[in-house]
């Protein structure tokens, strides 16, 4: 046991008053040279005091600043958001933590994430059926300095009380890319494809000629998680969108028919026939291998979408000139007018149960990435168009191309995938049928179920 020795208080010593009648000038003086000194001195340490409290507050993000958490759901765009997330902090001083999901895993790891303590700040609501899940923890951002620097809301998400709950930040184009300089190697030119016979055409004559060409038509259509949500997602669009087209839907549906699945059928056998990878080995071929085969000269074919362009023209050195984006044909009546699958589901929420002063931080990084030089540079460079009054103009041929297809009269393909309910686990079990169709020579059958009914059995279980 430790013995503490108390310590006897200090001693004051007072002496007694001195006479102010036997004060001299000389101490009069003295003692007013004294006080001016002292007083002096106290106003400096009080100044300093109040700098060093600023230039502490401005350094160290102290928690009556705030944090922010985003979890962010596109892995390709991940590096792009850390070093953004970097640049505020050294900027404000208020951590900025980015979190990028697994690809296919973001309902999943951010049903997860909220129940956490630490939940995000800001995160992704990307469709009306995630308005549904999550709608719950949106914060309203009506009346934020976030939405009065928005040119257009045609992209934001409405809660059922007519709030907006999600504001999207940008949109994108997907479609088929081409490397034209592969297809004029081939004797073809992008204005020979105008519909799916003339698709399936020069493809199956590239397909057919790949041993002499040294290329095939199409890029691997992988089903591995980095790269299914380009078919069950992106691919699925097209039969959705000319469904809810024919039947005026212009909200969530509780089921769906499957009227153009046939359609669907239609480019996926494309696909999957014309390629260098077929069968089997697509269940496990990764977005990667895909993205690599096309940058690398190895397929004239590639569906993906505004985002690409990036690493297409940067990772793997293809000329821009040599880039086009065609619209996914799939055999549907009078598609000759039709142009690029254009809309978004890169739509910003705020946690509502999050700190007073998380939620406040949070909203000041989304002002600041949307007004900022470092913000808008990157929004315009790795997603594209934005609708911000301080948006960059991005330097990528697809978008440029997505409206001259407009300018020429033909109609967009608007993302009616935003409807999906439960998105992750009705992709997933269409996924999984595409895999038993194409590598174990499945029904197409198995496909048809997995979307109709597995549209149906999502919703309910929402519901």
């Amino acid at each position: 046991m430790f013995r503490r020795e108390v310590l006897p208080p200090l001693e004051i010593q007072r002496k007694p008053p001195r006479d102010r009648g036997s004060m001299k000038k000389g101490d009069c003086d003295t003692m007013k040279k004294f006080l001016a000194l002292a007083l002096a001195l106290v106003m400096a340490l009080s100044l300093a005091a109040c700098g060093k409290k600023a230039d502490d507050n401005k350094g160290n993000g102290d928690e009556a600043k705030g944090s922010v958490y985003y979890l962010n759901f596109k892995p390709e765009q991940d590096q792009a958001w850390q070093d953004l997330a970097k640049a505020y902090t050294e900027e404000t001083g208020v951590p900025v933590t980015v979190v990028t999901a697994a690809s296919g895993q973001y309902d999943t790891t951010l049903t997860a994430e909220m129940d956490k303590d630490t939940a995000p700040t800001m995160f992704q609501v990307g469709n009306q059926g995630a308005v549904n899940s999550y709608g719950d923890f949106c914060y309203p951002l009506d009346n934020t300095d976030v939405m009065k620097e928005m040119t257009t809301q045609d992209f934001n998400l409405k809660n059922a009380n007519g709030e907006t709950v999600s504001i999207g930040y940008c949109y994108e184009a997907f479609g088929i890319i081409v490397n034209k300089a592969l297809l004029k190697q081939a004797g073809y030119e992008i204005s020979d494809i105008t519909n799916f016979e003339t698709l399936k055409k020069v493809a199956d004559d590239i397909h057919s000629r790949a041993a002499e060409l040294g290329f095939d038509a199409f890029s691997s259509a992988g089903l591995e998680g980095s790269s299914s949500w380009r078919f069950s997602g992106h691919l699925a669009n097209m039969p959705l969108f000319y469904e809810f087209r024919d039947d005026n839907v212009t909200s969530q549906p509780a089921s769906i028919k499957g009227t153009y699945l046939d359609n669907f059928k239609n480019v996926w056998d494309l696909y999957t026939t014309d390629s260098a990878t077929t069968g089997a080995a697509l269940t496990t071929a990764t977005g990667d291998a895909s993205e690599a085969e096309f940058g690398q000269g190895k397929a004239v074919f590639y569906q993906n979408g505004s985002w690409e362009y990036s690493n297409l023209t940067s990772k793997f050195n293809m000329n821009p000139d040599d880039l086009a984006m065609i619209p996914i044909y799939c055999g549907v009546e009078g598609e000759e007018k039709a142009g690029l699958c254009c809309g978004t589901e890169n739509c910003w929420a705020v946690n509502k149960n999050a700190k007073e002063e998380d939620i406040q931080a949070t909203l000041d990084f989304m002002k600041w990435v949307v007004t900022s030089d470092e913000g808008t540079t990157m929004l315009a460079e790795q997603f594209g168009p934005c609708p911000f009054k301080n948006a960059k103009t991005p330097e990528n041929v697809f978008f440029a191309q997505a409206n001259e297809y407009v300018a020429n009269g033909c109609y967009p393909v608007t993302w009616a995938f935003n409807y999906t309910p439960a998105v992750d686990d009705w992709r997933a079990a269409v996924v999984d049928a595409l895999g038993k169709y194409t590598a174990d020579g499945g029904s197409w059958d198995t496909v048809k179920t997995a979307f109709v009914e597995g549209w149906a059995t999502q919703y309910a279980n929402e519901h």
